[in-house]
């Protein structure tokens, strides 16, 4: 997975196809946008950005409160989903 979180395209491809996937076996909205919450606070632990986007992102992340954070993976969800 590290070959996909360094390039933004590959990830939204990436995180598009998983979304369909959980679509497809019947995975909720709103599970969906969970599922996205909690692995963006994951990537903003563990994982150290390695491009200028990725870098944009957790910063964007860090300064925003929970409820802003939960809005930002709803928003990744939609991208992702225009992306699959």
């Amino acid at each position: 997975m590290s070959t996909v979180v360094k390039n933004f395209d590959r990830w939204k491809k990436f995180l598009g196809e998983r979304v369909q996937h959980a679509e497809n076996v019947g995975m909720s909205e709103e599970a969906i946008a969970n599922l996205a919450y909690e692995i963006g606070g994951f990537l903003d632990e563990k994982v150290d950005p390695q491009n200028d986007s990725n870098r944009v992102l957790k910063e964007i992340w860090d300064v925003g409160s929970e409820e802003e954070r939960k809005t930002i993976a709803r928003l990744m969800v939609k991208l992702a989903k225009k992306n699959a």
